[in-house]
């Protein structure tokens, strides 16, 4: 997961991500966005939830989302922020692994809140 740090806000932790970008699909972009942000080469599983969540960007426009959650295995925990973009690199300011239980009681906002619900789930139904 990724801390945000934008000026004027409390920080906030979200996953991997980020749009689709004209004619991509959800699982296209889902593959982009690993790579671009994390350096992760994985293809993504089953799409295990979808939410359409009202917020603003870190460039403050109003957005009504469509977001698509993947649970993705990875062979890898190390994480390259190379490939990150120059906004990426001023707001994205940490990045760590957490527990299940770490998402559902950390001190900090984790985006979405009830990600550690949405995982708990799938692994239970595999």
């Amino acid at each position: 997961m990724f801390r945000f740090d934008v000026e004027g806000r409390p920080p906030f932790w979200v996953t991997a991500g980020g749009e689709c970008d004209p004619g991509e699909a959800f699982e296209q972009a889902a593959r982009r966005e690993l790579l671009e942000e994390t350096g992760i080469v994985a293809e993504p599983g089953q799409q295990i939830a979808r939410i359409e969540p009202d917020f603003i960007t870190v460039e403050g426009e109003p957005v009504k989302g469509d977001e698509r959650y993947f649970l993705v295995h990875a062979r890898s925990d190390t994480i390259d922020t190379s490939r990150h973009t120059e906004l990426e690199q001023k707001v994205m300011t940490q990045h760590r692994w957490f527990t299940l239980d770490e998402l559902s009681n950390w001190h900090e906002f984790v985006f979405p809140a009830n990600l550690s619900d949405m995982i708990e789930e799938e692994l239970r139904d595999d």
